[in-house]
């Protein structure tokens, strides 16, 4: 079998030196225009495909970027990789998905072995890293480039893309009031995310705003997943003033309660509304199609890559709009409904 061709290869048939080979393969300007034809053109007749490895060593990067997050959301996480990986492939660099335990006492610990072992020329952290104060600390201490996605805290510590979490929720419970509905539930997300409390702050805002009183016991905790969104959907469609709405921090809760809700025998959205946040596929999976706020999650990842190549002297901020996406789960409060209040 006929062994690779390697970038000494290259620079033997080009007539360059290594060095100019190299500058090739990074990107580097100051490359004249017939000297970078004469390498493409070696490197095309050798069929010439550089490793990382050695582009690390020519260009002391290791054109790898680690993308690192903790979400119990599969379709956020899927949407989050998908947009990250999209713009590496544009810039030709490789993502590195590391999934971790931001309440693990060793997660600093764990990120400084991954770029230790890796040598990743930069860092995207997705909530709720992005918010871990330890890794943000031992970032800082290495010096190594990153950028946060939807951060609640530091913000003028390290660039940062976001959308507005507070207004999109007070967007959604104000949606729900126009349709008429005065006891509407709340499921709040997980608690190590700062978005959880925003979009209770934004339900809370909303109902203020209309001069509607927060009512504790319409509230419930809840963990981003399904299991935590059905057992918050037994509490609610048990108190004693049973909401006429319920709007869950996101999809996958909002799947739960409409799951049980459907065994309760209750008509959505005749008997109750349900409201999601993310517009994840599941959204449109479960029956009735989801209510929803879109939220920019690929395009929020797409951005925090671009921001990290970008390379900027100074902080930036990018911050992405969300959509309110009305569809068969909500609808406005019906007699019979408004009866049992």
């Amino acid at each position: 079998m006929a062994s690779r061709s390697t970038i000494n290869d290259v620079a033997k048939k080009a007539g360059v030196s290594i060095k100019t080979v190299s500058r090739v393969l990074n990107k580097e300007r100051y490359v004249r225009a017939d000297t970078h034809a004469r390498v493409a053109a070696a490197m095309a007749a050798l069929s010439f495909s550089p490793s990382l490895a050695a582009r690390s060593l020519a260009g002391k990067r290791s054109h790898q970027i680690a993308l690192i997050y903790d979400n119990h959301s599969p379709y956020y996480i899927h949407a989050i990789q998908e947009g990250v990986w999209e713009r590496c492939k544009e810039a030709g660099v490789r993502m590195l998905a590391q999934p971790a335990d931001v309440a693990s006492p060793t997660l600093a610990a764990e990120v400084g072995g991954l770029i230790d072992e890796t040598h990743v020329d930069g860092i995207i952290l997705s909530s709720p890293v992005t918010d871990a104060a330890p890794v943000l600390e031992e970032l800082e201490r290495r010096g190594i480039p990153f950028v946060r996605i939807s951060p609640g805290t530091n913000h003028a510590l390290t660039s940062s893309v976001f959308m507005d979490d507070v207004q999109a929720a007070d967007d959604m419970t104000t949606h729900l009031i126009n349709l008429g509905h005065r006891v509407i539930g709340f499921i709040v997300g997980h608690p190590n995310h700062m978005a959880s409390e925003q979009r209770l702050f934004g339900y809370r805002r909303a109902l203020d705003r209309a001069g509607i009183a927060y009512e504790p016991g319409l509230v419930h905790p809840g963990e981003f997943d399904f299991a935590s969104g059905a057992t918050a959907a037994h509490s609610l469609l048990s108190y004693s003033r049973r909401p006429t709405a319920i709007f869950a921090s996101n999809d996958d809760m909002a799947a739960g309660v409409l799951t049980v809700a459907h065994s309760k025998g209750l008509r959505m959205p005749e008997d109750l509304s349900v409201a999601g946040f993310d517009d994840t596929p599941l959204a449109q999976l479960v029956w009735p199609p989801l209510t929803t706020i879109r939220q920019p999650t690929r395009e929020l990842a797409f951005a925090a890559a671009s921001l990290l190549f970008e390379k900027a002297d100074s902080v930036q901020h990018r911050r992405l709009q969300h959509e309110l996406v009305a569809r068969a789960s909500t609808g406005v409060l019906t007699p019979p409904t408004s009866s049992r209040q």
